[in-house]
């Protein structure tokens, strides 16, 4: 049984109708779609000219409604609620370039489907920003096997010093020829600098804004 996703989940949407390609981004697990590094990033691409759509998953829409914090929802539901986007994207637009991914959670989501997805709706690519190679503190529950045979093409945006991967553990991971790897400095999760690296938060979202523009233009492109 296919696990059921509603089609009237919430969404924003940046940038203008006459881009290059939409990429369909989705939040991590405990912040919503406009959260500051959500709006950060969509608002940086929508400036580069590209059409960012951001989409919540049904968990999270509960706790906007309640208030009330849970978890998210397993993993069939979240990647059912990513096809069904991915869906009414290409419904409108069949012909209009696609790509997709994520903050954290919702990367990982977006690269679990991503061979999926390209072969059924040519979906050109995947972002993820903050990939959670492994819950923290437990360096040995990989989340990394299908990383290693994507044939699609996926930039993994890292903080330097993420409890979920930092540089020199990710580094030493069997991956794809197919996966890039971008390196924010001194980034956390969410890419928030120390003090002493003499770099603000927003300087590395605009970084992470940078390498992203730079990924989906590479990949349209080539």
């Amino acid at each position: 049984m296919t696990a059921q996703a509603p089609i009237s989940a919430p969404r924003l949407i940046d940038g203008p109708d006459t881009a290059p390609a939409t990429l369909l981004l989705a939040h991590g697990a405990g912040a919503p779609m406009d959260s500051p590094f959500m709006v950060a990033i969509a608002t940086g691409l929508a400036a580069a000219g590209w059409r960012v759509v951001r989409f919540e998953f049904a968990y999270m829409a509960r706790m906007r409604e309640t208030g009330r914090r849970q978890g998210p929802d397993r993993m069939p539901v979240l990647q059912e609620a990513f096809r069904e986007q991915v869906r009414l994207e290409k419904s409108a637009s069949p012909e209009w370039p696609l790509f997709i991914g994520g903050k954290s959670m919702g990367g990982r989501v977006a690269s679990l489907l991503v061979e999926e997805l390209a072969a059924s709706d040519g979906v050109r690519g995947c972002l993820c920003l903050g990939y959670p190679f492994h819950p923290p503190g437990k360096p040995l529950q990989l989340r990394t096997e299908h990383l290693a045979a994507l044939t699609t093409p996926t930039l993994i945006l890292q903080g330097e010093r993420d409890s979920f991967g930092r540089r020199e553990e990710v580094e030493g991971y069997s991956l794809s020829p197919e996966v890039q790897l971008g390196w924010i400095p001194s980034g956390d999760h969410s890419f928030k600098p120390t003090r002493r690296s003499g770099l603000s938060e927003a300087e590395n979202w605009a970084t992470a804004v940078a390498w992203s523009d730079g990924f989906l233009r590479g990949v349209l492109g080539g």
